[in-house]
């Protein structure tokens, strides 16, 4: 059942007075989206003589790819980023089955701009693009080095078991394409060895960045945050779905890898395989498309009545064409 406006006015400042130690005030609240798996709210409220803005972040209840962690543990891990040093916001309070609305998180609200768009083309963001690779770099090299303890309730997702995972998922559809079936091959062939576990985003990509003119202001979205290899965040960063046809420029449309992957080891002091990185590139190509399968057949087999979503199938020969691309250049590095 949905969560009304009525009902979040009546728990929010019961969960917010005692963290805060003063009087709450909701001025305003708007829904912003209600997604499959999180069903988000824009709060405005006075604490005291102060104005806050918040962001209210559900869980919608819906379906997911069996790697989500669930509200509470995305919470856990993004305030511990934040303490770590990245810039994402800070979490406020979280909320539990029975909080009256069901599991999720309060978080300050960030200024800035997530459309790729216009962080792409408006004059008014050419400052921000060119700090992006040294900004960028360091929020995810403050999400490596995050310490791992209390964090033992994320899934650990290394190369392996996500990538038997999505092929299962791949041959349920009853679609086999010749293109999965290579890159699933050499994929599994080629696992990374003795790759190091931190905390990793898992969906670290353009369009879950928040920037202002000035730069970086925030990392946005870690539900689908895990324990896992820290390549696999920029290989999917680098996946050309998320260069919004900007193919030239690997990372985001916005440079070259060897740029980020040197503004990555001056922040983070870990040194970048570029070979190993272009393996989580190839292996987030394979995922995005295993994705939309997965959103055309949540259509077909009438589950979710989106033509969004059925429309999004039209994309898996994208990823076969992105998938085909980078194993050429796989193999002509080996």
């Amino acid at each position: 059942m949905a969560v009304t406006v009525e009902q979040i006015e009546q728990v929010i400042p019961g969960l917010v007075e005692p963290v805060m130690g003063n009087r709450c005030l909701l001025q305003q609240c708007r829904r912003l989206t209600a997604g499959a798996s999180a069903d988000t709210w824009w709060l405005q409220a006075t604490v005291g003589q102060q104005q806050h803005q918040w962001i209210l972040r559900l869980d919608a209840g819906g379906e997911d790819l069996g790697m989500a962690p669930g509200k509470q543990w995305e919470a856990r891990a993004q305030q511990a980023a934040a303490d770590a040093g990245c810039a994402t916001a800070t979490v406020i309070a979280e909320l539990g089955e029975d909080s009256g609305l069901g599991c999720g998180y309060l978080m300050a609200a960030l200024p800035g701009e997530s459309l790729p768009p216009v962080l792409l083309k408006s004059p008014a963001y050419d400052t921000a693009r060119r700090r992006f690779p040294d900004q960028v770099a360091g929020a995810l090299a403050a999400i490596h080095r995050t310490p791992l303890t209390g964090l033992d309730g994320l899934p650990v997702l290394d190369a392996r078991r996500q990538l038997e995972q999505l092929y299962a998922m791949h041959r349920d559809y009853g679609e086999p394409l010749p293109v999965f079936a290579l890159a699933y091959g050499w994929l599994k062939d080629h696992v990374p060895e003795n790759a190091s576990l931190t905390l990793v985003h898992g969906d670290f990509r353009l369009g879950n960045f928040l920037f202002t003119e000035s730069g970086l202001s925030g990392i946005l979205d870690w539900e689908l945050t895990h324990l896992g290899d820290p390549m696999e965040d920029l290989g999917w960063l680098c996946v050309n779905a998320w260069r919004f046809g900007r193919r030239a420029k690997p990372v985001a449309g916005l440079t070259q890898r060897e740029v980020f992957h040197a503004a990555y080891e001056a922040a983070s002091g870990r040194p970048v395989d570029p070979v190993h990185a272009r393996y989580w590139e190839l292996l987030g190509t394979f995922k995005w498309g295993v994705i939309c399968q997965y959103q055309a057949y949540s259509y077909l087999r009438g589950r979710v009545s989106s033509v969004e979503r059925a429309a999004i199938g039209r994309r898996v020969a994208e990823t076969e064409y992105d998938m085909l691309i980078c194993l050429k250049e796989l193999q002509d590095a080996a």
